[in-house]
Order: C-alpha cells, then structure tokens, then sequence
C-alpha cells in the first residue's frame, strides 16, 4: 500500500499536539444534535452575528458599494445609499490598484493603516506610524505571526495568562515552542500578581526554558477582567525587567460594562510613563473588527501595532507577511471604518451611534442578567463580567460526579458541559480547554444570546444545573478555589 507525506503517523508532531477547546469535543457533539434536529444554542464562541446580533448599517452600505462599484455610476444610487456611505466607498476605492479583487500592499492599503494610526493616537494621546502598522485577516493571524517570528525551538518560552484563550496554547504548540502559565487569582476577580508572574519566569528558567514574551488579554478572555493601570504599570515594568517582548491582545476595548475600570491601552500606558522604558519596552498590540459593537467575525479584519521594534525586525516581519501577499481588502476596508466612524453632522452619525449605543447597554445588561443567574445556582460562584464577551463560573462539582466523569472516561467538567448540551442545548466551553487550577472547575458562555432570550436561557441552566447537583449530591466537600 502506497504511503505518503499525509499519513497521519508521518504528520509534522506540532501539528497533532495542537488542541483547540471553542471547537472541540463539546461542539462537535453540537454540531451531531443539531443534524439530528435538536435546537441548540451556541454559546462556545464569540460570534455576535451568529446569536441574533444585526450589522450596522454605515459599514455594510460603505462595503456594499465597494464590491460592487458599478452601483455608484447609477443615477439612482443617492436615493438608496446616503451621500457619506458614497463619498466613503470612492475614498476607500480610489486607495486600490483595482477595486476590491486587488491585492493591496503586505501590510495593508497605506491609506487605512493611516487611519488605524490616527485612531491609536485619538486613543492614547501618543503619536503613531502606519509603517509600524500591519492590516491582518482578524487579530488571530496577526498573534501567530508574532509567535511564529518569536519562538525558535522548544527551548523558547511564552508567558500566557492562565485561565487563557486556546488561541495561544494552539499556535505555541504548532510552533513548536513551550506554553509557560502564570495563573490570573479568580477570588481576586481574575487580578494578576506579580509575584506569580516572577515564580512562572523562575521556574521555566530552572527547566531550560528562555521565557521571549509575555501575552496579556484585556479586557479577558475567558476571565472578563478589565487590567487597571497601576497593574499594567507593574507588568510593564517586569516585562523591561525581563527583557520580555509584551504581546497585548486588546481586541475587547470597546466591550466594557462598568464605568469603575475603564479600558486602557498597553501603549498608552507604556508611552505615559516616559523615561528609558518607554523608548526601550518591545510591545506588539493587537484589534480587530471581530469583536466590540460590531461583532463582524466572518470579515476577518484586524492589525497589529509594533512599538520599539528594531527596523530591522520590522523589515523581517514584512517579508514574511509578504508570502500571503495581501490581507483581505474587505476586511481591511471594514477596520478602516472601525477606526474612523461617522463624525457628528454627518448623514450617518445619528443612526450610526443609536445602532452602536443600543449593542453595547443591551450587551452590559446581558452581562449582569448572566452573572446574577449563575450566582443564584446551587454550588455556582461567578465574578462579574466587566468586559469582553463571555462568563467564566466555578462550578464546584461534588465527588460523586468527579467519579461519575472518571468512570465515563471525560474530564469532570468535559462530563459536566455535555450533560447541559444534552439537556438543554446550550452549547458552552468546558474551563479545562482554557487552563484552570487543579481540581478547579469552569465553564465559559458567551453573554451575546439576544436580550429577550436571556432569562429564559438562564432558568434552564439553573433548572439542569439543580437537577445535576441533587444527582450527585453527598456531603465529601465540593472542588472549590
């Protein structure tokens, strides 16, 4: 029997090492009850316009008359788009070499990179260069060409917040490099030490591991936590200290639910402070298009941002990003809207900040409705939401179902998460496929069904959830923090 370089036994090992929870085993079993007709709710990622959540209208109208441009020598054009929506589709036509179906520079049409550095600098008060900019297809491409440029071999160290994104555990492990944990304190509401963070550093050190980089998520993922500033200050500071390239995944800055902790940027942070730090500090800074109020997932639109990159590096990168030869230009047209909204006294304005304002108080209601519903079920401890997309309860699990997913050959809250797929249809992330303490269980749930669903989302949650706990119900302890 013939046999080739496909075979699943000569497949590159980085390659099966990789596990990616938000479409593992949970969603797969989704996936098999929908087919069978069962309504399932997929709550396992971040995907407003999956749950109900409807596009703003500017956006699509601009991206709309720019796929198909012969729509704006039609005479009637003005009397369905309005004149903002046309005036910013010729803008955005006029800075391609063909319209949409063309290529663009590696790093992005120049003319929107420029609008993404005008942004950055509304934002952080601090000048910014669009050479230093690069357009990505969403921010997921942009944070594995940094790890890919970073780790060189298995002795090459990333520092990831744990519970974390499966983003980074998936592409350190493709790259073939070593995932090293500091672990986010959940009674704490998910604050960083930095005590932790020297004992993390320690450690992979004492086991030949060079720590490169340290990955910071804000706001959250799955955690919610928004950092504050005297914690970043901190963690800027240690990653100096350490010579340690920060990777800051921002792409949450526009969801935040509570007024107490503003989001604030790693960059602004950093160029604030002054001083050596602030010429010297290696940061890369990572948005997209995905996320915030406008949710657009499938444009797969995002940047990335370099602060004191040697040019040399920067040039390196290039030529990298230079293979794919072009990020999609409708994703990129979509991140230059993002960056540069309609303003007040345009046509738009009004609709544009009504449709906006509308997503954002709907979603910090969903945030606090989902909170307060998982606090109110037996043996369920949730911290509040303050930002991001999502809920990450503790779910303290009694011995009897410990075993009970032993016996059944899954992870205890794996066993947990299916039951509640099978019962209810709501489809969820197990806290194991994001990193949690041993013995430690969670669930993450995306707050984004619609407003009107929430509630009644909520009751058959804690209605299963009561029934599983009087299930396995004993009086041996619980797993707890």
């Amino acid at each position: 029997m013939a046999t080739g370089g496909l075979d699943y036994e000569s497949l590159n090992e980085n390659v099966k090492k990789v596990q990616y929870a938000v479409r593992g085993e949970l969603y797969l079993r989704a996936s098999e009850l929908q087919k069978e007709g069962k309504k399932i709710i997929f709550t396992n990622v971040g995907n407003p316009h999956a749950l109900g959540q409807k596009p703003l209208t500017f956006p699509r109208q601009v991206v709309a008359l720019c796929q198909a441009p012969f729509l704006l020598d039609d005479p009637n054009v003005g009397l369905v788009f309005p004149a903002d929506a046309i005036a910013r589709a010729k803008h955005y036509l006029s800075l391609t070499s063909g319209g949409l179906g063309a290529y663009s520079d590696s790093r992005g049409l120049p003319g929107i990179r420029k609008e993404v550095a005008d942004f950055i600098e509304r934002r952080d008060g601090h000048p910014s260069d669009p050479e230093l900019i690069f357009l990505t297809d969403g921010a997921s491409k942009g944070v594995m060409q940094m790890l890919n440029t970073i780790i060189r071999g298995p002795h090459d160290g990333i520092l990831v917040p744990v519970p974390q994104y499966p983003l980074y555990s998936a592409a350190i492990s493709l790259f073939g490099g070593s995932l090293v944990p500091y672990y986010l304190e959940e009674t704490e509401n998910w604050g960083l030490d930095i005590t932790n963070l020297r004992e993390s550093v320690a450690s992979a050190r004492s086991k030949g591991v060079t720590v490169r980089a340290m990955v910071i998520i804000n706001p959250g993922n799955p955690t919610g936590q928004c950092i504050s500033e005297a914690n970043l200050k901190e963690i800027l500071h240690f990653c100096h200290k350490e010579k340690l390239v920060l990777l800051g995944d921002e792409v949450y800055q526009q969801n935040i639910y509570q007024d107490e902790r503003p989001f604030i940027s790693a960059r602004k942070v950093l160029l604030d402070m002054g001083g050596r730090i602030s010429k010297e500090l290696q940061l890369v800074s990572f948005h997209t298009v995905s996320k915030g109020y406008w949710g657009e997932c499938g444009q797969r639109g995002g940047y990335f941002e370099m602060t004191n990159i040697p040019p040399q590096s920067v040039d390196e990168i290039y030529k990298v990003a230079s293979i794919s030869l072009s990020p999609n230009v409708p994703g990129q047209i979509f991140m230059g809207l993002m960056m540069n909204p309609p303003k007040p006294g345009d046509i738009s304005y009004d609709q544009f900040i009504r449709e906006s304002k509308g997503i954002l108080e709907s979603l910090r209601k969903r945030a606090h409705i989902m909170t307060d519903g998982f606090n109110s079920c037996k043996n369920v401890v949730c911290n509040f939401t303050e930002g991001a997309m999502y809920s990450f309860p503790q779910i303290r699990l009694p011995p009897k179902a410990i075993e009970a997913a032993k016996k059944a050959g899954k992870v205890p809250d794996v066993f947990y998460c299916l039951r509640l797929l099978e019962a209810t249809g709501i489809s969820t992330v197990p806290g194991s496929g994001f990193g949690q303490k041993e013995g430690v269980f969670h669930l993450r749930t995306t707050i984004l069904p619609a407003e009107e669903d929430m509630p009644a989302i909520m009751d058959s949650y804690k209605k299963f959830n009561d029934e599983f706990m009087a299930q396995y119900e004993d009086n041996r302890g619980y797993s707890r923090m």
